[in-house]
């Protein structure tokens, strides 16, 4: 009996450490599933917060961009209009040049008409120099009458123009790089 007294307790002893290698692996499979599962959250948390930071860093490269184009249009508007109100002051030179010209020119002393040719050259180039600065006339006389141009100072009944056609103009207008600088004062014709 001590034979299989022993073989009992050697089974039962095999037994007892089976059912504690069981319990131990599972046990140990319980927690690597629990660890498992955390590592699982971990990366889902860690996958939510790099797909956070793309969604930023795509935001803010999108808002640079959106800044950099808007200096560029800043910066060429700039460029285009800056000179705007130097040039606005430099129209008038141009006029009182225009009006000069304009009193001389029945002149008929050699040295009088000598100075209206020398104030036309200065004129020609002042105006050379206004042109490539992007300063362009609005031409009026014979057009059609058009607000965005032109501004009427009165009305004339005459039937031989086209009903608000300009058959005088009083002020010269000028454009800067397409932009209204000043507006051709005129009279049009009414029927």
């Amino acid at each position: 009996m001590n034979t299989d007294g022993n073989e009992d307790v050697k089974v039962d002893e095999n037994v007892e450490i089976e059912i504690e290698t069981e319990a131990t692996a599972e046990t140990e499979t319980n927690s690597e599933i629990d660890n498992a599962e955390d590592n699982v959250e971990v990366l889902d948390s860690q996958e939510k917060q790099e797909d956070d930071f793309k969604e930023k860093y795509y935001y803010l490269a999108a808002e640079m961009d959106n800044l950099r184009k808007r200096f560029d249009r800043e910066k060429e508007g700039l460029l285009k209009f800056g000179s705007e109100k130097i040039l606005g002051s430099l129209i008038e030179v141009v006029d009182n040049l225009d009006r000069t010209i304009d009193a001389t020119s029945g002149e008929t002393d050699e040295k009088v008409v000598k100075i209206v040719e020398g104030i036309e050259m200065v004129r020609k180039q002042f105006l050379d120099v206004l042109k490539n600065n992007g300063l362009e006339r609005v031409e009026a006389l014979g057009k059609t009458f058009d607000p965005n141009f032109h501004e009427a100072l009165s009305q004339v009944a005459d039937d031989t123009k086209q009903d608000e056609e300009i058959v005088q103009e009083y002020q010269k207008g000028y454009v800067l790089n397409g932009r209204l600088l000043r507006a051709a004062k005129v009279v049009i014709a009414k029927n």
